[in-house]
């Protein structure tokens, strides 16, 4: 089974696939074409499914970084003899900057190792395994490099060193002296008629400079933010970024399928799709630590996404593949034992088809984040938008599976009626926008009626807060968004008794948030969740309560990788980094925290202020 921690793990990304790249040097995770493409290698989550190794020979020591604002990984290993540095990258489309960063994205990892000092001897390791292990490609050797054929897919790997081959893998010796430099080059393609691509010395190098110039230009274009935490909130505007499949705008929730909620546990969920929970959300952090242009083509996705379902009288679907698809048919891969023997190893998800009524909220309050986008959707999308506030005015009373996606009765979810208030509050907000004035009445009836609801039937006397659901005493952080939305001023009595609720009884022993300690069928208790530990933070900057809300954003980002990367969950009994890595929630998390934090220290802004959201139709922070 595989044993590296999550957290030694880099990310490389083209905005098409992704790459994790340990910090001992092997490829452990890469998918071909797309983000949810079956694995080419594929270690992380078992042996048999495929690595590519470039490391010294012996003992020796390692540090990492990225190359200035870019996904471009540089890691330095130091022997007694000498030291290398690796540079490691998915290639972006030759001369693509700005807003194109993603558009003509090739396919193909590059590996570039320098001798910078003394002489070291490098061990190459070459096994790629496609089909999440299920396959050993037949490889041959070409002038160039190596040919590795597995069904209807090719890999050529372009290379400066001679391999012998055995049994589907490659095992090569390169010794560089300081100054000397080798790269590498691995391209995906469909099925061979011919010889596979060469990509000469010269080609790696320029085609390795383009992609730190085609990030470090998008990042000069987008990354405006100037406030606290700064570089942590740029760090996590470039992942949102990387997560970025650029061909339809979606975001990935995660590059990774199965890495657990519970080490050895069977919380294991496929996370390489789009989800309309995460929408609101992450447009205002592309807002804050991104670019706006991105957000709005995010938006785009999902209203059309979704526009074809709610028009032929189906309910929301909760989440697409990156290209639009609908089934997501969960299935187990029984031959990997998973990280860490965390099993079963899934792929898919089958919560594709769940009942979750918060979607309505979640797509109209993006919507309401990004107005100046909404004046030129066509008429069926206004009219989508709508009916999505329709929908939830008149499902509202339903029960449903709730954020979390709990795989088990359907409950009364407070945050799900919370959003339901959310899609016909925002509704009358763009009323004018949507062009349906008429509507208005009908929306602003149904906000009193579940605000009513959820006033009385969402408190608990005996939690003396809001809670995870109707007539339940059980805390959820999900509650924290009654004001982050806006539905309850922070100074109200029971936000206030909410807030210091979870923060009493819903952490662990370091300040961290649960999402919720409630049964929920699976064996196992989960770590903490660093999202929600960012949402005590904002709630807790909404309150004025600044010293509080940087002391817990601090106890979050503290469990950052060395390269700024956050996993979704922390071990409670080890610290330990869990679940599928990165995390775009965490990361929208961070910054929508940080913003907040931000403006609620500006003079002037105090309490009360209806949430931490961007300015609607605004511009990105720049002071």
């Amino acid at each position: 089974m595989s044993s590296e921690p999550i957290g030694s793990y880099a990310l490389l990304s083209d905005c098409s696939s992704a790459v994790l790249v340990s910090s001992s040097g092997s490829v452990d995770w890469l998918c071909f074409p797309r983000f949810d493409s079956p694995s080419v290698f594929g270690r992380l989550l078992g042996p048999a499914a495929g690595f590519w190794s470039i490391r010294p020979v012996g003992a020796h020591t390692s540090t990492r970084r990225y190359f200035g604002p870019t996904m471009v990984l540089e890691t330095t290993h130091t022997t007694a003899d000498g030291s290398v540095t690796v540079t490691d990258a998915l290639v972006l489309g030759d001369g693509r900057r700005g807003h194109d960063l993603g558009a003509d994205s090739p396919g193909t990892l590059l590996r570039q190792v320098s001798g910078t000092a003394g002489t070291v001897e490098l061990d190459i390791i070459f096994c790629p395994r496609p089909d999440y292990g299920l396959t050993r490609p037949q490889l041959r050797k070409f002038d160039g490099g190596l040919l590795a054929t597995a069904g209807s897919q090719l890999l050529a790997l372009s290379s400066p060193v001679a391999f012998e081959l055995e049994e589907g893998t490659a095992r090569a010796r390169l010794t560089l002296h300081a100054g000397d430099i080798s790269g590498f080059a691995l391209h995906h393609q469909p099925a061979p008629s011919g010889g596979g691509s060469d990509w000469s010395q010269a080609d790696i190098t320029r085609r390795l400079a383009d992609t730190v110039q085609g990030w470090t230009s998008w990042a000069e274009m987008h990354q405006h933010y100037q406030g606290p935490w700064q570089e942590l909130v740029a760090g996590s505007g470039r992942i949102l970024q990387a997560l970025t499949y650029y061909p339809t705008g979606a975001f990935v929730a995660a590059p990774t399928t199965s890495l657990p909620e519970v080490a050895g546990g069977t919380r294991n969920w496929d996370y390489r799709y789009t989800w309309i929970r995460d929408a609101s959300m992450t447009l205002q952090a592309l807002w804050v630590a991104a670019c706006p242009d991105e957000a709005g083509k995010f938006f785009q996705f999902l209203a059309t996404a979704a526009a074809r379902q709610l028009a032929g009288g189906e309910e929301l679907q909760i989440m697409f593949g990156v290209g639009g698809e609908r089934e997501l048919p969960e299935r187990e891969l029984v031959h990997l034992p998973g990280w860490r023997a965390s099993s079963p190893v899934r792929v898919g998800n089958g919560a594709w088809n769940q009942r979750q009524l918060d979607v309505y909220g979640e797509l109209l309050d993006a919507a309401a984040t990004l107005p100046k986008y909404l004046a030129g959707l066509s008429p069926d999308t206004r009219l989508f938008l709508a009916d999505a506030a329709d929908a939830a005015a008149a499902r509202w009373r339903s029960a449903d599976h709730g954020i979390w996606e709990v795989r088990g009765e359907p409950r009364h979810y407070l945050h799900s009626k919370l959003m339901c208030w959310v899609a016909v509050d925002r509704a009358i907000g763009l009323a004018g926008i949507l062009r349906t004035p008429e509507r208005v009445p009908h929306w602003a009836e149904a906000r009193e009626q579940i605000a009513a609801s959820i006033r009385t039937e969402g408190w608990s006397p005996a939690a003396n807060a809001y809670t995870q659901a109707y007539g339940s005493d059980d805390l959820d952080a999900s509650a924290l968004m009654l004001a982050i939305v806006g539905f309850l001023p922070p100074e109200d009595p029971g936000m206030r008794a909410t807030i210091a609720a979870i923060e009493q009884r819903l952490t662990d022993p370091r300040g961290l948030v649960y999402r919720y300690r409630a049964r929920d069928g699976f064996a196992g208790e989960e770590g903490t969740f660093l999202l929600c530990t960012f949402w005590l933070a904002q709630a807790l900057a909404l309150a004025g309560e600044t010293q509080r809300a940087r002391d817990v954003f601090e106890r979050a980002a503290g469990f950052a990788t060395d390269l700024g990367l956050l996993a979704e969950e922390i071990a409670t009994d080890s610290s330990e980094l869990l679940g599928n890595f990165p995390q775009a929630f965490s990361h929208i998390g961070l910054v929508n925290a940080a913003w907040a934090i931000r403006l609620a220290e500006e003079p002037g802004n105090g309490i009360g202020r209806r949430s931490a959201r961007p300015e609607p139709g605004g511009t990105p922070p720049s002071s």
